[in-house]
């Protein structure tokens, strides 16, 4: 396929226009779309008409889908759809006061998606499918482009690093019982290398976020003191892409470098419905 990349900032990102969505389930466009994924970190494809059976028939082709590890913990439901907004399936939408809209409120922090499990997530795969005219926008940073940045003492220092990640912790910003005690129990904490490596393009990046709580060995004071300067570097303004959603967009996005984090909305006003898929990382 003759794909044309746009690119949306110096460090990552590129827009495809030229996309045929007959393509979409092809081996060969999931093997070129692996490769821009590696390049660019970010993918949107513009104006699509994407169904369920599509949506997830192509996330199978790019690796193994994620299970909604909410549902999974809560109510032992395996389903790969996360929907992310205050509409429901039934079309309802959920008002700021409601439980699942708060809890939805820690997708606000920058975090890497599911850096909380075993085997975090690769790709985040998303869909929207309603969008308010105010608020909603996701902002992402790329902690490969970072880590380029560090002068080589932080390099060395943090080279050989290991980060517990906890969704507890992490969720507990929001509320102290935001998690309910089957879900906690099947997302125990885990360990990751701080450093991390596409080998595929042999470029390291530094892998942290809202989930990352402590390093190993180390305090908690000291760890925060480093994990907060690493993602302070990353996030300066300069280094922030906004995605502004609109109705038909079709986002990919690498979760081993990029950090993201949604601006908020007024539930109260607006209606928001994303329908979101993750691969796992192999």
């Amino acid at each position: 396929m003759d794909l044309k990349f746009e690119k949306l900032h110096e460090d990552f990102g590129a827009r495809i226009s030229s996309f045929n969505p007959k393509k979409l389930l092809s081996k060969d466009f999931a093997t070129q779309i692996m490769a821009a994924i590696d390049e660019y970190s970010f993918l949107h494809f513009p104006k699509q008409v994407i169904n369920e059976k599509k949506h997830l028939a192509f996330t199978r082709l790019l690796g193994i889908p994620e299970i909604n590890h909410v549902k999974f913990g809560q109510e032992g439901v395996t389903d790969y759809f996360y929907t992310i907004g205050n509409v429901q399936h039934g079309g309802g939408a959920l008002p700021n006061s409601h439980k699942t809209v708060i809890f939805q409120t820690g997708n606000n922090m920058w975090h890497s998606d599911s850096s909380f499990q075993k085997t975090p997530a690769f790709a985040t795969i998303t869909y929207a499918c309603e969008t308010p005219t105010v608020g909603g926008e996701t902002e992402f940073v790329s902690c490969r482009s970072a880590y380029t940045r560090l002068p080589d003492l932080i390099k060395k220092e943090i080279d050989r690093l290991i980060v517990v990640h906890d969704y507890l912790f992490s969720r507990s910003k929001v509320s102290q019982d935001a998690v309910t005690p089957s879900h906690a129990v099947s997302l125990p904490p885990v360990r990751h290398k701080l450093v991390r490596e596409n080998t595929a393009i042999r470029r390291k990046n530094y892998y942290i976020g809202s989930h990352a709580k402590e390093i190993e060995g180390w305090s908690f004071c000291e760890s925060r003191r480093l994990l907060d300067d690493l993602l302070e570097r990353a996030t300066k303004a300069d280094y922030i892409f906004t995605h502004q959603w609109e109705k038909g967009d079709f986002v990919i996005w690498d979760n081993r470098c990029l950090l993201h984090r949604g601006k908020g909305y007024d539930a109260d006003l607006y209606r928001r419905r994303m329908r979101q898929t993750r691969v796992k990382e192999k």
